[in-house]
């Protein structure tokens, strides 16, 4: 299409999970790296998320939950991206996700999810060489 600019990155808080310190740490990192992230507040559901990816025409979507319905919730996140051919978002997550259901995230085609610990430097790298620039694509 030719469209340029920053990457354009929604990070939502999708359930009922109440803590967003994290989410707003990897919101103001990505923007401090010449992102354009739209934080969507806590509380989301997957529709909302999906709804705002789209309309925002986002390149990927970032989730932070720590409510231990990450499962339920990215594979919502994945069947919607799906039902509505916007495929082409990336997603990638973190919070409290043990590693044993890491690679069935995967599998679900989660691009990747980061754990606590994981510095905001790792993720804004990791953003920039997986998330094509839109004027690369």
């Amino acid at each position: 299409m030719g469209v340029s600019g920053p990457i354009r990155v929604v990070v939502a808080k999708p359930g009922l999970d109440g803590h967003d310190r994290g989410a707003k740490v990897i919101a103001r990192a990505l923007r401090d790296a010449g992102m354009e992230v739209i934080y969507t507040g806590l509380h989301q559901t997957p529709e909302q998320v999906v709804d705002t990816a789209i309309q925002e025409d986002a390149d990927a979507i970032g989730l932070s939950i720590l409510s231990g319905a990450h499962m339920t919730l990215f594979a919502k996140v994945m069947e919607l991206l799906k039902e509505r051919d916007a495929e082409d978002i990336k997603v990638f997550g973190g919070g409290i996700i043990p590693e044993a259901d890491i690679p069935p995230l995967k599998e679900l085609g989660v691009a990747a999810i980061f754990t606590p610990g994981t510095s905001t430097a790792d993720v804004v790298a990791w953003v920039r060489e997986h998330i094509p620039h839109p004027a690369q694509t």
